[in-house]
Parts: structure tokens; C-alpha cells; sequence
């Protein structure tokens, strides 16, 4: 009896969502946490908007809001976490003349910026 309302117990928070989130399957080992504060650190915010995060409202770049369901990367490229990773670390490879500047990301850095922009929705 005690196990059954155990696992009832550990079910229900499961389903309130207080599990920790896991990485989006398309960057399964990245870091969507550290993805979130590479986007500051980076400057991203200086052309994307990015929802939820202060003062990423600017309008160079597309909005980020929900890249983790479109079907192409700057109109090029398949939405995967490979050819996102790619894309961030070398846009001028990708699509030469792009407004999109090479900021020098590193292959880890790429990687959880990718497992971050998988997050939205």
C-alpha cells in the first residue's frame, strides 16, 4: 500500500512538471540553461528578439520566438541540431553575405545555444 501511494505521489509531481526539464532531443547533449545566458553573452539580443528575456525586443535579425517548430534556418537549411549548430558557428559558410556576423562560437557553446533555441515552442 505504501509503495502504491508512493508512486501515485512520484507520478503527480511528474505531471506538475517538477521534474527537471531534459535538453530537446534534437541537441540531447546541450544545455538549454547555459544556451539561455550564451544568447546574452554573445549579444544575440542586439538583432534577435528573443521571448522571455529582457530587452531582446530589437528587429535586425528574425524573431527567435518559436524556432524550435520551424522547418528551415535562415531559408537554407533543414531545422536540425546539426545544421543549427553550423549556422551559429559559421553563418558566412552557410549563406555568404548574410547579415548574420561570425562571433567566433565555439563547437560546445554552439551546441547549447541550439539546445536552447530548441526550447521555444
Amino acid at each position: 500500500m505504501l509503495l502504491a501511494v508512493t508512486l501515485a505521489a512520484g507520478a503527480a509531481a511528474i505531471g506538475c512538471g517538477q521534474q527537471a526539464k531534459l535538453p530537446p532531443a534534437e541537441v540531447s547533449d546541450g544545455n538549454p540553461a547555459r544556451g539561455a545566458q550564451l544568447i546574452t553573452d554573445y549579444g544575440c539580443a542586439t538583432c534577435h528578439t528573443v521571448p522571455g528575456m529582457r530587452g531582446a525586443n530589437a528587429l535586425v535579425g528574425p524573431p527567435l520566438d518559436h524556432f524550435g517548430n520551424r522547418s528551415y534556418i535562415a531559408g537554407a537549411l533543414v531545422n536540425t541540431g546539426p545544421n543549427l549548430q553550423r549556422w551559429i558557428r559559421d553563418p558566412q559558410g552557410v549563406e555568404p553575405g548574410t547579415a548574420m556576423p561570425d562571433l567566433d562560437v565555439t563547437p560546445a557553446d554552439a551546441r547549447d545555444i541550439a539546445a536552447y533555441l530548441f526550447t521555444l515552442e
